[in-house]
């Protein structure tokens, strides 16, 4: 039986991933899986992007986060979520964050660099990365990975991959998702 340092999983990053990693199978071949599908995935990112977008907009909950200032951007503030629409410059400064996300899981190497990457998307939608306006629930964190990880898997589904590539694809973003997950929520706890 292996031993797990668990006071060192909540202060060490890199052993936490590593931990994660090793316990969910997300080795070299998922991350070459990852990697694999950049090609046709990244046409497809601001369609996803905007599907995101339409999604959030649906529901007030979500909504209300992009009404406070964002982190880097300087224009003009929406007066009220009611006012706030999908074409304001707040909400296409949002999206590009967006896409280069999406673009980065496909294309950066999965190296310290990129951990701390993904430790930072969850850490940056709560007063920890140093906005105090920026609080975003763990709830809607949550439905939006999960609306995420549902729009990636049917993007990958309508692929028209050959059956193995899409088996090794999609099995490969779910446990990436899961890796995502567990880095947003450990900001909440």
């Amino acid at each position: 039986m292996k031993r797990i340092d668990e006071t060192r999983l909540e202060k060490d990053l890199a052993y936490r991933f590593g931990y994660l990693a090793e316990f969910i199978g997300f080795g070299p071949e998922d991350i070459a899986a990852v990697h694999g599908a950049a090609s046709v995935l990244a046409p497809l990112v601001p369609a996803l992007v905007d599907a995101v977008y339409v999604k959030l907009f649906q529901y007030d909950a979500t909504k209300r986060h992009f009404v406070p200032a964002q982190f880097g951007y300087e224009g003009p503030l929406p007066e009220s979520v009611e006012s706030l629409t999908v074409d304001h410059e707040l909400i296409q400064f949002r999206k590009q964050h967006l896409g280069r996300y999406l673009t980065t899981l496909v294309t950066k190497s999965y190296d310290g660099k990129m951990v701390e990457y993904l430790d930072m998307v969850g850490k940056m939608h709560t007063p920890k990365a140093g906005k105090k306006d920026l609080d975003v629930p763990l709830v809607q964190m949550n439905v939006l990975l999960g609306f995420v990880a549902d729009a990636l898997t049917a993007t990958i589904l309508g692929l028209n991959l050959g059956r193995q590539t899409e088996i090794k694809t999609l099995r490969a973003f779910g446990k990436l998702l899961w890796i995502q997950n567990d880095l947003i929520n450990r900001h909440y706890a």
